[in-house]
Formats: structure tokens, sequence, C-alpha cells
């Protein structure tokens, strides 16, 4: 299984994000992509030819699958959710200058492992990372969302990472971004929210979380 895995990633690594198709599509991707502080690539600036599907999948705990086999190098994951792109159809995409070939996301296709918190008050910034490395700051351009999960009842937060992709805040760094929120008036009404970046998001009303409290 091991060799299954391997041989498939080194197939996905050699071939075209169509995987049969002109080596110069990879050879863009991994010439224009970038990591490590370089910022993704200009994904947006970009309107190649839609060249169909690939089986790829971004299952709902941050895992990448190709072929129905985990991608297990973190440095090619990397590499491919650097220049993924969220259109306005909803669908999400691999995009490179030559071409542009869709995926599936079962969630979000980032998951935010770690906070940081500096600062308090009016001057809090809460920082995040996620699990493919990007570092985000929570505030303008970078709004946080919080999103009543019905199955559970519980609360699913994402942060917006860039263009139309967001990161689903993992459970244990939900609880503690929680412990950062507070009481504060929005709009007339008493909202349990927290501050980042100057903007103030909102979790829920304060009196719904006093009564899930009891």
């Amino acid at each position: 299984m091991a060799e299954r895995s391997e041989h498939r990633e080194q197939s996905l690594g050699e071939q075209s994000l169509t995987s049969a198709t002109e080596a110069r599509g990879l050879e863009a991707l991994i010439s224009r992509a970038a990591r490590a502080g370089k910022g993704p690539a200009p994904v947006e600036r970009w309107n190649p030819e839609f060249c169909g599907d690939l089986d790829m999948e971004i299952k709902a705990d941050g895992t990448w699958f190709y072929l129905g086999t985990p991608i297990g190098r973190l440095p090619l994951v990397q590499l491919f959710s650097s220049v993924l792109r969220k259109d306005a159809d909803g669908k999400t995409y691999l995009v490179t200058p030559v071409e542009r070939v869709g995926i599936r996301v079962a969630d979000a296709p980032f998951i935010a492992v770690e906070m940081n918190v500096s600062g308090s008050g009016h001057d809090q910034v809460i920082t995040f990372r996620t699990n493919v490395g990007d570092v985000v700051a929570a505030g303008p351009g970078h709004p946080l969302r919080f999103v009543d999960e019905e199955e559970t009842g519980g609360l699913k937060p994402y942060l917006l990472v860039r263009g139309r992709l967001e990161a689903l805040v993992a459970r244990p760094v939900m609880y503690e971004l929680v412990e950062h929120g507070e009481e504060i008036d929005i709009d007339g009404k008493t909202m349990f929210a927290v501050r980042s970046g100057g903007e103030v998001f909102p979790i829920m009303p304060a009196e719904k979380l006093k009564r899930l409290s009891l």
C-alpha cells in the first residue's frame, strides 16, 4: 500500500494537472507557486481554460486525497494549496497560467490549527496558522464567521484566508478562541463576540450563550 501511495504521488508530481496532458502545466505551477513567506501564486489574475475535474478531494479534516489515496507529503500539499481558487460558481479549482481543473472540497480547504493572541481590547489581534502553513491575522479582509452546526448543536468558526478560500478553525482552537470572547453591543443587540484587528466578529447573541450555559 505504501508503494502504491508513493507511486501515485510520484505520478501526480510528474504529470500535468490533467494527468495526461502537457508537462508545461505542472512546470508553470511549480515555477509560479510559492510558499514560506513568498505568498501564494497570483491565481486571481489567471484565466485559463477549464480542463475538467481531477480526482482530488480535500476531506473535512483537511487531508488531501488523490485517486482515493491520501497525499502524505506536506510539500506537495502545500504546493497545490498555493494554487487553489474558489470561484463565484462555488467550485474550487487548481489554477495555473495554462489550465484550470476542478477538485472536491468536503468543507473548507484549510484548517486553522493554531492561534496566538496579542494586545487586548480594541488593540487585540488574533493570528491563526493553517495546516498548510498560511499565517493570517483576523481583521479587515480576513473576517471570522460562525456557523451553527445543526447536526451537533455546536459551532463552526471559519476564517477567510484569501479570495473565497476559508479555513475551518479546529475544535481545540475554537475553544481557545471563545475564551477571548466578550459581550459587545452591536446595533443595539448584546452579542457574545471576539475582537481582532480593530474589527468585531459576533459569535452568537449573549442571551443564547446564557441559555446554553445553564
